[in-house]
């Protein structure tokens, strides 16, 4: 069974609508893929559609985006209750606060790009979260910078003048709302040090406390000693681990099934969603 927990559609910063990545992780081979939009689910009940006709399984999951200290946490959620009530509203609270840090970083970008409001609102589908992947668009269409990865890599890095630090949850709190609404947390890619700065152990161990499930461990962004870590990290905090692919399409260069996860630690998903809702444990077949 080939499983990929973490892809991204339109409904965030994904380049497909939530049934062309189910039709693209079926024609990848997938057996199970999880659709994680970043801070919502409006994504689930397409995908969920395509999954049934195609005969795959849809894990319906959200990416929290959460700050410690000044430095970014995503917090993948599976299985949750959409409807959830502090859950919703942390989410809608990300969202918001997405989408005014992306109009001061386009104000930052102006005088000196050129950049619009509304030339980044061209690249949002929908009621879609915008962040800094739909500033990377229009500046490359606009003919700013060649792609997204130099976008990244130099306008909109940590490092740019341009750059507008985020407001976002903390993660033991959002651990907590995660578990609160029937869900299972996962850190994604905690140890991406190629991205900037990341939380140590003893956050980790924090989260842990607060009902953290999982590491995200085989995923690009970690080299082998950072893989290493990671599941003797699991190990001793007693965490299941996952591996994906985090793809958005031909927003990023991420493969479908690049990275899998073993049918054991979905079971432990599974398990844990149904110990909280069993209604939700089942997932989408």
């Amino acid at each position: 069974m080939r499983i990929d927990l973490h892809t991204h559609s339109i409904a965030s910063d994904g380049t497909q609508s939530p049934a062309d990545v189910v039709a693209s992780a079926a024609h990848a081979g997938l057996d199970v893929v999880a659709l994680t939009d970043h801070d919502t689910s409006s994504g689930w009940a397409e995908a969920s559609a395509a999954a049934d006709r195609l005969g795959l399984r849809l894990v319906p999951g959200v990416e929290i985006s959460c700050l410690l200290r000044r430095v970014s946490v995503h917090l993948l959620s599976y299985l949750h209750d959409p409807t959830d009530g502090p859950l919703t509203r942390m989410l809608t609270g990300s969202r918001t606060s997405r989408e005014s840090r992306a109009r001061l970083m386009v104000d930052r970008l102006s005088p000196d790009t050129g950049l619009r409001w509304e030339d980044v609102l061209e690249h949002v589908h929908g009621t879609a979260t915008i962040g800094r992947p739909h500033i990377a668009d229009a500046l490359v269409a606009r003919g700013v910078v060649a792609d997204r990865d130099e976008a990244f890599a130099t306008l909109l890095s940590g490092r740019s003048k341009y750059f507008v630090p985020q407001t976002a949850p903390d993660p033991v709190e959002a651990v907590r709302r995660v578990r609160d609404a029937g869900g299972v947390p996962v850190i994604a890619h905690p140890a991406a040090s190629k991205r900037g700065s990341c939380i140590g152990d003893v956050d980790i161990e924090a989260m842990v406390e607060a009902g953290l499930a999982g590491l995200e461990v085989d995923h690009r962004d970690h080299s082998d000693a950072e893989r290493s870590h990671l599941r003797d990290l699991a190990r001793s905090l007693d965490l299941f681990v996952t591996g994906s692919s985090d793809y958005h399409g031909t927003g990023k260069r991420n493969l479908l099934g690049e990275n899998t996860t073993d049918p054991e630690s979905l079971q432990r998903i599974d398990e844990l969603a149904a110990a909280t809702s069993p209604s939700q444990g089942a997932g989408s077949a």
